[in-house]
């Protein structure tokens, strides 16, 4: 589970980092990060779609990814929300989560 300052919950936070956050792609994920001055601690989204599977295996991802991005918010950038858009399911995500974090830290320090 997050703390709950660590959660991105609202509608407008995830359309706008989706939308003009740098983007990171794999077979399985999507992840989208962006800064915002006014943020103080990172925070973090998931879209678990229903192509993933039922409830079940949708909140089973959630909970596996939650447990997954826990420690990467040490390395985040203290004003970042970052959102992981689930395409597939998979057994295991922690190697593609972990490229692709770093993959969009590295970006993001390329263009702030």
């Amino acid at each position: 589970m997050l703390p709950a300052k660590n959660r991105l919950r609202t509608s407008k936070d995830f359309a706008l980092t989706t939308k003009t956050g740098v983007r990171a792609t794999s077979l399985s994920l999507v992840v989208y990060l962006r800064t915002s001055p006014d943020l103080t601690s990172p925070q973090v989204g998931l879209i678990v779609n229903k192509s993933v599977g039922g409830s079940v295996t949708r909140h089973r991802v959630s909970r596996q990814l939650r447990h997954l991005i826990s420690p990467h918010l040490s390395v985040m950038p203290k004003n970042s929300q970052l959102v992981i858009r689930v395409l597939r399911n998979q057994p295991e995500f922690k190697i593609e989560l972990d490229e692709l974090v770093s993959k969009v830290l590295s970006k993001n320090s390329v263009s702030a």
